[in-house]
């Protein structure tokens, strides 16, 4: 369970401008929970993001993961059982390795660190079950570099790699923007499979209202900072792609 109690942010800017990104919120958020954030640019997405990342110091306000208070965890801290996935494809992975070797690191991810980074036949046979997964015809292509694959491909393999170690929660902030429509659908799927399959819990910020209405199993609208609807899965259920685009309209 990740419970976040009247958490709140404002940025000042060089001029004294005062933003209140977060205003009191409060949510909770349990394993199997796939939620999808919406909203207007400024609403507060990222900033929520970021806040349970650790990216973000709040204001005020506890953030609790399983009862315990990380709120003045740093990132690193709290990257031991936080994984993201970011907007570009080209900021998860390491272009001039190849995709075991970005495999492997990402398994390392929260140990200790060696100077190899200790590949073997039985790890390259996992990884390459793992990516087959993706229907891509990336697994026979593992040492192959990264840096050589379209965005879609990289945003993909990000997306396995980000949780090869334990987590306990997924952020995907925009993961799909720079994606063409197809290589959107297998991240997104993808994603879902994994919430299914690992019992995480994951919120993906995103502006495509159609994903937000064909994805996840709660839908949660932001506004100025705050938060403004928060449909559990009954509710989405209920909802009409319509309704999503008369919220913005």
């Amino acid at each position: 369970m990740i419970e976040l109690n009247n958490i709140s942010k404002t940025f000042i800017s060089e001029s004294n401008e005062k933003t209140e990104a977060l205003k009191n919120v409060s949510l909770q958020f349990k394993p199997n929970d796939f939620i999808i954030v919406v909203g207007a640019n400024g609403s507060g997405k990222s900033t929520l993001l970021n806040a349970l990342a650790g990216n973000t110091k709040i204001d005020s306000g506890t953030i609790l993961f399983d009862g315990v208070d990380v709120t003045h965890q740093n990132d690193f801290e709290r990257s031991k059982y936080i994984s993201r996935v970011f907007q570009n494809p080209l900021l998860g992975t390491i272009a001039d390795l190849s995709i075991a070797e970005n495999f492997r690191l990402a398994k390392l991810r929260g140990e200790k660190k060696t100077l190899q980074i200790g590949l073997n036949k039985s790890f390259e046979n996992e990884i390459k079950q793992l990516i087959s997964t993706l229907e891509m015809g990336l697994e026979n292509k593992i040492n192959q570099k990264m840096g050589s694959l379209s965005g879609g491909q990289r945003q993909a393999l990000t997306l396995l790699m980000s949780v090869l170690a334990e987590s306990k929660l997924l952020l995907l902030d925009e993961p799909t923007a720079a994606l063409d429509p197809k290589s959107s659908e297998i991240v997104l799927k993808t994603a879902q499979k994994i919430v299914s399959e690992k019992k995480l819990t994951a919120i993906l910020v995103t502006h495509q209202l159609k994903d937000a209405f064909v994805y996840g199993n709660r839908i949660i609208q932001m506004e100025a900072g705050s938060i403004k609807r928060n449909l559990n899965a009954e509710e989405k259920s209920k909802l009409h792609l319509n309704h999503l685009f008369e919220w913005f309209a």
